[in-house]
């Protein structure tokens, strides 16, 4: 586990692991508290939360962009667009992310 975290893209799989599954709580959860049982409590903790971990993952996901020299119209906008669609994250990093972090080892 602590050699998934060592290294840029490591830390990016880990971030969008944990961003894709507060946009899942919010949207899946939080907000039907919200609007059905009218308890935006959910809503003001979990934001916060989301809020944070999304911007850890653009900021990351430019870092790394710049270290891998992706291209912006191949890879970097796919990779950013990922997290604001739920199931986005998980999506590429199945199909971006993981291949790349192999390819290293």
């Amino acid at each position: 586990m602590l050699k998934f975290i060592t290294t840029n893209i490591g830390r990016l799989r880990l971030i969008s692991l944990l961003e894709g599954l507060s946009l899942l709580v919010l949207i899946g959860i939080a907000m039907p508290f919200k609007y059905i049982f009218e308890d935006p409590t959910l809503v003001k903790a979990i934001g916060p939360v989301h809020g944070i971990l999304f911007l850890l993952f653009v900021m990351n996901t430019i870092s790394v962009g710049i270290e891998y020299r992706w291209k912006f119209t191949q890879t970097t906008w796919k990779v950013l667009l990922a997290c604001i669609i739920p199931f986005g994250t998980f999506y590429v990093d199945r199909t971006i992310l993981s291949p790349m972090q192999e390819s290293q080892a």
